[in-house]
């Protein structure tokens, strides 16, 4: 009952296998070089935009000063100039 496989047949098997382990070999190539791609256009548009500096007045005379660190400094108006 147990017969052997033709090695026509193990060959038609193995060469199918070596055709799709081939693509998707150059699938993966493809979406990392999508992937690198995309994150660098990302980041150049994101570089295409300035920090700001966010000076607040209020009617008190006191200046919220939003730094480049995010911290936020609080002092008079004539402190922040």
């Amino acid at each position: 009952m147990n017969n052997p496989v033709d090695y026509i047949v193990y060959e038609g098997t193995m060469s199918r296998m070596e055709r799709t382990i081939r693509r998707l070999w150059i699938l993966s190539i493809i979406l990392i070089v999508l992937l690198v791609g995309s994150n660098s256009l990302w980041l150049w548009y994101e570089s295409q935009f300035e920090s700001m500096t966010i000076t607040q007045k209020n009617e008190d005379g006191y200046n919220n000063f939003i730094g480049n660190d995010g911290d936020i400094n609080y002092g008079n108006t004539d402190d922040n100039n």
